[in-house]
């Protein structure tokens, strides 16, 4: 396995880790806002907050991961 190979796999690991804790989030979001996790009838203040998290982890996380990492190929 050549350098450049090794290095867009462990970008590409980290690139899938990004997107499933941010999934993860998102799902404990939902499960705090309607469930009694956290207290009875579910939280839908601090459920919305993790929700919201999880998405912008979820699908703004890669695509300024991908921006970082062809700033730092261009050097």
């Amino acid at each position: 396995m050549t350098p450049d190979d090794e290095l867009w796999r462990k970008r590409f690991g980290i690139f899938a880790l990004l997107r499933v804790s941010g999934l993860l989030l998102f799902f404990l979001g939902m499960a705090i806002t309607f469930s009694d996790l956290v207290r009875p009838g579910g939280a839908l203040g601090l459920g919305m907050v993790v929700i919201g998290c999880g998405l912008v982890e979820a699908l703004l996380g890669p695509v300024l991961l991908r921006q970082h990492w062809e700033k730092t190929d261009r050097r």
